[in-house]
């Protein structure tokens, strides 16, 4: 069996996998990571990854019509010699075969590897490459907080910067499970700190998922945590400042849309799992958020957000005076709904 553990999947391709495996397949739910782990092992075996004919791209489904082609590939010589990278991508349809045939045939100077999606333990793509001697099966899932913290350090790293402790912590608090987005993060913060040595945690605070940290927030968590009196407060404040009453209704319905969708989503999940999978949430509201999680059952979500979609269109449809009156009292029904739901 060359099944690899999740955890040893990092330390296999730092330490560069055994020459002798003819392919690698990379596969798990978590298609970022999938990805940057394929890229990772198919560029590292070829001297210069933007040469087409020492690193070629195959789709799967190609294969799937034609199974012979990846060996085929696998077999050719580079104009110049070297080593080469057959890097497959994941198709829709099923191409194991041309893999099998891959791993009966001859292949000398040349790494085969396999981006899958999600596979199941039955798969029969996993299974043959788990029971090759030829082959090796690396899982990918969602980052834990180790894994994120090793992310953080060694994309900055990249750009010549260093990170303070109490930054790292609380960036990979910040962090969903999605090694994509969990990139895209840390770059923009990468590039944000650019022409510094160490990033800090008012760094953090100033880039990393800076729209969800709108004003805003403060009283869409009021009301969906039940605090009927900070409702009344910011209310009064944001309409002094003059800010639409349909903007702030419209941004309690994305959020109570957004608690609907990923309590759908983590059916059976605790609320502290269900909100590591909400995706630009300020860490400063994950301890909210997850209350917020726990407390809102999803029959009860989809009374409010038809009754915000109501207050919406009533707002449209009256004059400046009676649109905050609309708004103002929406919000307390709510904030009044989730005290009764403590």
């Amino acid at each position: 069996m060359t099944a690899v553990k999740a955890g040893d999947v990092d330390g296999l391709i730092r330490r560069g996998p055994d020459p002798r495996m003819a392919v690698l397949l990379v596969y798990g739910p978590d298609t970022g990571l999938v990805f940057e782990r394929a890229k990772r092992l198919a560029e590292s075996f070829v001297a210069d990854p933007t040469d087409p004919f020492g690193l070629v791209k195959i789709d799967g489904d190609s294969l799937a019509q034609d199974p012979g082609r990846l060996l085929d590939e696998a077999g050719t010589v580079g104009l110049f010699g070297g080593t080469r990278t057959i890097w497959v991508r994941s198709g829709s349809r099923n191409y194991a075969p041309a893999v099998e045939a891959a791993l009966k045939g001859e292949i000398a100077n040349a790494r085969i590897v396999v981006e899958a999606g999600d596979l199941g333990k039955s798969a029969p793509l996993r299974t043959l490459c788990e029971k090759s001697t030829r082959a090796l099966a690396l899982p990918c899932y969602p980052d834990d907080e180790r894994a994120l913290g090793d992310l953080i350090d060694r994309t900055l790293q990249e750009q010549g910067l260093r990170i303070t402790r109490e930054a790292r912590d609380i960036l990979a608090v910040s962090l969903g499970g999605d090694r994509g987005a969990s990139l895209s993060e840390i770059e923009k913060l990468a590039l944000y700190a650019h022409g510094q040595d160490q990033v800090s945690l008012d760094d953090v605070e100033a880039v990393v998922s800076d729209v969800a940290a709108s004003v805003l927030n403060t009283l869409i968590d009021a009301a969906f945590s039940g605090r009927s009196g900070d409702v009344e407060r910011d209310y009064r404040r944001f309409r002094h400042e003059g800010m639409d009453p349909s903007v702030m209704l419209g941004s309690a319905l994305r959020h109570a849309l957004t608690l609907l969708s990923t309590r759908l989503a983590g059916e059976g999940q605790s609320a502290s799992m269900m909100v590591t999978n909400w995706r630009g949430l300020h860490f400063r509201r994950k301890a909210t958020v997850e209350t917020q999680l726990a407390r809102w059952a999803p029959p009860a979500l989809q009374r409010a957000i038809q009754l915000l979609q109501e207050a919406v269109l009533a707002c449209r449809r009256s004059d400046p005076e009676l649109s905050h009156a609309h708004a103002s009292s929406t919000l307390l029904r709510i904030a009044s709904e989730a005290a009764r739901r403590r």
